[in-house]
């Protein structure tokens, strides 16, 4: 089983969930998150006060696949997500040692 975090863009999250969806794909996670990379931020003034915003809105989807359908979700948030500029976001893929199903007390698959 493979746990899959992207940051995004927050307004490429529904184009996201569309891709994710075409390949069959609906559980996740979405949370809210601020974050720096390559985009730097900008500068904005308010009534005469410089301030300086380096640290972006962004959403983070996880998202836990079993591992043939790893490729599938990396295409689907890769397809969902991209702009062609800079501060698209990235996707981390990482094993799971071992999911239960609360409820059950079952292993995931």
């Amino acid at each position: 089983m493979k746990l899959i975090i992207a940051y995004v863009r927050p307004e490429r999250l529904t184009a996201v969930k569309q891709a994710l969806y075409a390949r069959q794909i609906y559980s996740m996670s979405v949370t809210n998150i601020l974050g720096a990379g390559r985009q730097k931020g900008y500068t904005e003034t308010y009534r005469g006060i410089v301030s300086e915003v380096n640290l972006l809105k962004k959403i983070r989807i996880e998202i836990g696949v079993k591992d043939e359908l790893e490729s599938a979700a990396l295409e689907a948030v890769a397809e969902g997500a991209r702009t062609g500029r800079e501060g698209d976001g990235v996707v981390f893929v990482m094993d799971v040692a071992k999911a239960v199903r609360i409820r059950t007390g079952t292993a995931v698959n």
